[in-house]
């Protein structure tokens, strides 16, 4: 006939008993907090680098935006192409230089 088994004996792994366990269940669950925060903390991190990154590539795409639009801006303001842009309007370049007008202070 079977034996029936006592709850110490059922608690019992190997040499380490539930009491051993329950006794320092407080280091226990500080640590799995502690692995907690751990991983949350990695998780955290690397959704910001991930953000760091995104954020780089778009400075990237925005800077070369900006160094086109200059470019052409620059090339569209020269007088070869201001001329070339009036030109259907019947606007033409003066030959004279421009007069500078001086107003004395008296």
């Amino acid at each position: 006939m079977a034996k029936s088994k006592s709850f110490k004996e059922y608690t019992e792994v190997g040499n380490i008993s539930a009491e051993l366990v329950f006794k320092n269940l407080p280091f226990v669950l500080f640590l799995s907090f502690i692995a907690m925060i751990y991983i949350a903390n990695a998780h955290y991190s690397e959704k910001k680098v991930r953000q760091i990154q995104r954020l780089q590539s778009e400075l990237k795409q925005q800077r070369w935006q900006y160094m086109s639009l200059k470019s052409e801006l620059m090339y569209q303001s020269k007088r070869s192409e201001v001329i070339k842009t009036v030109k259907p309007l019947g606007l033409k370049a003066s030959k004279k230089r421009p007069n500078k007008i001086v107003v004395n202070k008296e």
